[in-house]
């Protein structure tokens, strides 16, 4: 609560990213959905398919870091305007693509472009400007609508997929993304608690905030040039090490639903499995922001959430019913809850406020080389193959690795690599 008792204007914001996200990451995330109907009704390869998943993330993550540059001199609302709108009109437009290349452009490029505008590195940075103390759980709350719209939208898609087709389930998400940019114009109109007279937190008395992050630099200072960002070794620790996890998640995410029909599994049953990811991970992204504030060193809360996608994939492997898919499902989750708000709750922690968004932005490009190559890649073995059993054991080795690297993360800048 804010003075005289009103509702402090942060927790609106937290509110509009959750739904924001809600939209942006449920229609990237069922993707899977539509993986099979591209391929069967225009002959295309997993590989070909998985190609425009990869030029998405890619498309995303470049754009990204021209965001997080831009984003404390441009209004968030502008850039989430400006994303709703590509984004929404190219989800439209996906109904007219026939061929591969159709399919890049408008898919991969236009839509990676489109949702960066709405996407975590604008969202999570306007989040944190509003709090300090109350950073981890808050954007812990407001990360939660990534899971929310897996849970959501997987089915959804998967049933107007299955009722219709392909193209009304591209239509149907359309209107979801154009109904999210008249949302934004209400709840994310406030750019900064000092914008509007307030402090962080909702604190009355400047002497309560606690300004640990802000101690770590001088507000009159430019922000963290790349020379300094690329000299310190906690950057690529953290980009290396959640880029790792990404590659992983998005190879499951783009490839678990088509996974689990080889195998037998249901149409709609192997959608609702990536429901069961999703639901999971709302209560991980939680968890892990709630936890990051309560231990001595935020790091931790990120490795353990890796350990639970790594225990989820060794389910996987094994797994040859919907009961087992879905206890997969729950686990690997759980753990990929993690991944949305302890990646800016760490850069903040070891950066501070004034330059989460050009390391924010930075990183995600390294998320985006990580997202992109895990599709692709696990689309190459699969017609190598014929199986995916060699892409899970790969993703084990990758999140086994990406766990001890963020473990050895440490507090203080080192410029001796």
């Amino acid at each position: 609560m804010g003075a005289r008792g009103r509702i402090y204007w942060g927790w609106y914001v937290i509110a509009g990213t959750f739904l924001i996200l809600t939209v942006n990451y449920g229609a990237r995330y069922c993707f899977g959905v539509f993986v099979k109907p591209l391929s069967d009704e225009y002959g295309w390869s997993r590989s070909v398919v998985s190609t425009g998943a990869s030029l998405n993330i890619l498309a995303y993550s470049v754009c990204a870091v021209f965001l997080g540059r831009v984003i404390d001199r441009i209004a968030p609302l502008r850039l989430i305007t400006a994303g709703a709108l590509l984004a929404g009109l190219s989800f439209a437009l996906m109904g007219l693509v026939k061929t591969p290349l159709q399919f890049y452009i408008v898919y991969g490029l236009l839509i990676g472009a489109g949702s960066a505008g709405m996407g975590l590195v604008v969202l999570n940075c306007s989040a944190a400007k509003w709090f300090i103390r109350k950073r981890g759980t808050a954007i812990g709350i407001s990360t939660m609508g990534v899971s929310f719209g897996t849970i959501l939208l997987n089915p959804a898609a998967g049933f107007i997929v299955k009722s219709f087709d392909w193209r009304a389930g591209f239509m149907f998400i359309s209107a979801l993304f154009l109904a999210a940019l008249v949302l934004a114009q209400f709840l994310m109109r406030k750019e900064s608690p000092e914008s509007c007279g307030l402090l962080p937190d909702g604190e009355t008395d400047p002497a309560n905030v606690l300004r640990i992050d802000e101690s770590r630099r001088d507000p009159s200072r430019a922000g963290i040039s790349y020379a300094e960002m690329f000299a310190d070794r906690r950057f690529w620790i953290i980009g290396i090490g959640f880029g790792l996890a990404v590659m992983a998640l998005m190879s499951v995410f783009v490839h678990q639903i088509a996974y689990a029909q080889d195998r037998g599994v249901e149409k709609l049953a192997a959608a609702a499995s990536l429901g069961v990811v999703g639901l999971a991970g709302f209560l991980g992204q939680f968890f892990f922001g709630w936890l990051s504030d309560r231990i001595s060193d935020v790091k931790y809360s990120a490795v353990i959430g890796v350990m639970f996608m790594l225990a989820g994939l060794v389910i996987l492997l094994g797994a040859d019913s919907v009961g087992a898919l879905y206890v997969y499902s729950f686990i690997f989750g759980f753990g990929y809850g993690c991944l949305a708000p302890m990646l800016p709750i760490v850069i903040a922690d070891r950066f501070g406020r004034f330059d989460l968004g050009p390391v924010y932005g930075m990183i995600t490009l390294l998320l985006g080389i990580g997202g992109g190559i895990g599709p692709l890649a696990a689309g190459m073995i699969y017609d190598r193959c014929g199986s995916y059993d060699l892409v899970w054991l790969s993703d084990i080795g990758i999140l086994l690795f990406a766990g001890l690297l963020l473990a050895a993360l440490k507090m203080e800048k080192q410029i001796n690599l």
